[in-house]
């Protein structure tokens, strides 16, 4: 395995990044245990609605039933500056796609940037579902595409 860096993203980093933040260590953990502590795995927002704060309960919620805790997490606004710390930037849909990629024109930045599920559901551009007006099973349906994804990534990475 070698060292990667990992950034997800979605609008307020409070629903689906953070969930997907926190179930890729999970699998990293439960792939690699100590030497997953090798990958650096963070998450951010395209906007600063929300900076400095927790995830939503809702995603800390649907995240705990799994074993997984997130409630550490603090939001934060995607920064120019991750287009050279992370080797993978993975977006939530196509909004945060082209919110993300306007921000460069740096071809090797753009290469990092990719949707969530692209892995999971090739050619279709699925987007991760935001949750955050709906309700808890909206919340376990992101979880599971997110645990899914995941996995997939690593699969492809490892």
């Amino acid at each position: 395995m070698s060292p990667r860096s990992v950034l997800f993203v979605c609008l307020g980093n409070i629903c689906r990044s953070p969930v997907a933040e926190g179930v890729f260590r999970h699998a990293l953990q439960q792939r690699f245990g100590a030497a997953s502590a090798a990958w650096r795995v963070d998450s951010a927002g395209t906007s600063d609605y929300h900076a400095g704060q927790a995830p939503d309960p809702r995603s800390q919620a649907s995240t705990v039933r799994h074993g997984v805790d997130i409630s550490g997490q603090r939001s934060r606004a995607f920064s120019t500056a991750d287009f050279e710390e992370f080797d993978h930037i993975l977006v939530m849909d196509s909004s945060n796609h082209v919110n993300v990629c306007r921000l460069t024109d740096n071809p090797s930045h753009l290469a990092k940037v990719q949707l969530m599920l692209d892995v999971s559901f090739p050619g279709e551009n699925k987007p991760v579902p935001d949750p955050y007006y709906g309700g808890d099973h909206g919340f376990e349906h992101v979880y599971q595409l997110l645990a899914q994804a995941s996995e997939d990534w690593l699969e492809q990475w490892t």
